[in-house]
């Protein structure tokens, strides 16, 4: 049985395939490539019961070539240094893909989560968080954490509670952590950005003709079919746009097991199903499998767009050739093994990599920090301004056309952008703008996306080296 290689291993082998279209000093590349800092954190937490436990967490950043790095941070049992290292790598790829001026970073504390009570929970995050304050691995300006696997808003404000506590008055306190509840000074809209990101991201694929032709599918949305694997925040929000926009959910793939029916399955009664404590395979469908091993074998299953938006390293060269839909779209880190990438590839699947697919949440983030760090909302100014302007252009065209509007219409048209309409304006045009960039390069170098994304990661990040005049 082959050994699959360390997730930092596989993200490395994507960036050297990068290599061979590049002209860099092997000096500058082989920083880029490397991890900068990584703490591995212990620290001791009592227990409701009265016993106490030494948990254990990690905090990584991978570049430092822009301040401050951005990474979320996660809780599960399958952390370790290597995942945050490959992921924090990941993340400093992902902000240059799309633009967003944040080093790469990412947080892990290892617990099972169910395990243990609120309070308990309260108690680890605090501590994990005082743990990064200590030793300067946290603040606006230096390093932002934000909410990763089985971190939330709940969570996030307690993180960003402790680190306010504890700033002493800096005014930009608020600035170093996203993720935060709007009352918190959050910002609308970013609960559901990194699904809607992938919405974003897959609609402009498909809807390139001549893209699709050797796919054997039509240009658009309408009418494909979808497995998603993870039927959390990301698959859940990224398969309820693109369900809205004519795909049919076909196939679900989660721990207890997977379901699939062709004729469809409803997105919120699974999701309001599993959040009440239910089982995917309580529900009726044309075909079950339960979880484990047995489970992943519903990567397998017919469908037009696959969305693995779970774990790691999940298609591997034992499952690649087997698996038939035409487009993976990656929402999950790392779902996709370098082999099993190069079998994709040599079978035509056309795959929409992580490193664009899923950057909507660092990208809203980025908007959380500028608002916190100006501490004045999206849309105040200019909203009142827009809607007037709205309502005199509409009064000019009745004047034109001696028709009048109704109510409704200066109701619908006659009102200016809020936050949420500009958070989302801005993530729409930041995933259609990285989706073009990354074509544009596959297509003048003859590559895949993914290898195209990594050539333009690779080149914004040594041109900010070379600005500093790091290298020459």
């Amino acid at each position: 049985m082959t050994t699959t290689p360390r997730f930092f291993e596989q993200v490395n082998r994507y960036f050297d395939r990068a290599n061979a279209f590049l002209d860099h000093p092997d000096g500058l590349l082989e920083q880029i490539k490397q991890c900068n800092v990584v703490y591995h954190i212990s620290f001791p937490v009592r227990l409701d019961d009265g016993q106490i436990e030494v948990i254990h967490g990690w905090r990584a950043q991978h570049s430092q070539h822009r301040l401050p790095v951005k990474g979320g941070f996660r809780l599960t049992h399958h952390a370790s240094e290597d995942e945050v290292t490959a992921l924090a790598a990941l993340m400093t790829y992902k902000c240059a893909m799309v633009d967003i001026p944040f080093g790469g970073a990412k947080g892990a504390i290892k617990i099972e989560k169910d395990r243990y009570s609120d309070r308990e929970l309260e108690r680890i995050i605090r501590r994990y968080t005082y743990e990064l304050i200590q030793k300067n691995c946290i603040g606006p300006g230096l390093d932002v954490p934000g909410p990763d696997m089985g971190v939330g808003e709940r969570e996030i404000a307690w993180m960003a509670d402790t680190y306010m506590g504890l700033s002493q008055g800096d005014h930009a306190a608020a600035g170093a952590v996203t993720g935060k509840p709007v009352s918190q000074g959050g910002v609308r809209g970013r609960v559901e950005a990194t699904g809607r990101g992938v919405y974003f991201g897959v609609r402009e694929a498909v809807s390139i003709a001549e893209d699709m032709e050797p796919l054997g599918l039509s240009a658009g949305l309408d009418g494909k079919t979808m497995v998603v694997q993870g039927l959390g925040n990301v698959g859940y929000h990224a398969a309820k746009f693109l369900g809205a926009d004519g795909v049919k959910l076909v196939g679900v793939i989660e721990r207890e097991g997977a379901i699939y029916d062709p004729a469809g399955l409803d997105v919120e009664l699974l999701f309001q199903h599993r959040a009440e404590g239910g089982s995917l395979l309580d529900l009726d469908a044309s075909e079950s499998i339960e979880g484990g091993r047995e489970g992943a074998r519903g990567l397998e299953w017919e469908c037009d767009i696959l969305l693995p938006a779970a774990l790691e390293s999940v298609i591997l060269p034992e499952n690649a050739p087997q698996i038939r839909a035409k487009i993976i779209a990656e929402g999950a880190n790392g779902p996709t093994t370098a082999d099993g990438d190069e079998i994709l590839n040599q079978r035509g699947v056309l795959q929409l990599p992580d490193m664009f697919l899923n950057a909507g949440g660092v990208t809203v983030s980025y908007f959380e920090w500028i608002k916190n760090l100006t501490h004045l909302r999206f849309g105040r100014m200019e909203r009142r301004f827009e809607a007037a302007s709205n309502d005199r252009i509409l009064r000019a065209v009745e004047d034109l056309t001696g028709k009048r509007f109704n109510g409704q219409v200066f109701e619908k048209i006659a009102v200016g952008a809020d936050e949420e309409d500009l958070v989302n304006s801005g993530l729409e045009e930041t995933m259609i703008n990285g989706y073009h960039e990354m074509r544009d390069i596959a297509r003048s170098r003859d590559t895949d996306l993914r290898t195209a994304a990594f050539i333009a990661a690779i080149q914004k990040v040594a041109l900010a080296y070379q600005e500093r005049g790091i290298f020459p």
